[in-house]
């Protein structure tokens, strides 16, 4: 018997793996017929570290809202490849315990589909890698699809 994934997560963060990510999901939901999540972690701490404090909340808003319109495109995709059970969430956080642990428990997801790192070897272990960390600590089945 093979494994039948009834609620898969593919998180994506807009980096030029997201196309390849995004079209791999798309296929393994469908095999499956499958309910897809796609999700975006914002990590507000990085934007407040390059703007030098706290930033407004229009900044804020604005940056949700781009989001929210590049998922809503994800979505569209998706839809147009015969997928119809599809949702977009915009979640505030780090992203390694938000894919690996908090969405998936709070969504009953039991896969989650999740590309490779485009950091170098030394980017990597100086701030260590969200693939790395979800792959080990997940509860859920985890498939690392390779960017070219």
């Amino acid at each position: 018997m093979t494994q039948q994934y009834k609620k898969i997560l593919v998180p994506v963060d807009g980096s030029k793996a997201t196309p390849q990510l995004i079209e791999r999901a798309i296929q393994i939901a469908k095999e499956n017929g499958s309910h897809l999540d796609i999700l975006n972690v914002v990590e507000i701490n990085q934007f407040s570290d390059s703007y030098g404090g706290a930033i407004s909340g229009d900044v804020v808003y604005s940056l949700v809202e781009d989001i929210e319109a590049r998922l809503a495109s994800l979505k569209k995709q998706a839809s147009e490849s015969g997928l119809t059970d599809v949702s977009i969430h915009v979640r505030f956080g780090n992203p390694k315990p938000v894919i690996a642990r908090e969405f998936p428990e709070d969504h009953g997801t039991d896969l989650t589909i999740i590309g490779t790192t485009g950091m170098s070897a030394v980017e990597r272990f100086m701030v260590g890698s969200v693939t790395t960390y979800v792959n080990r600590i997940s509860k859920n089945d985890v498939l690392v699809v390779k960017i070219k």
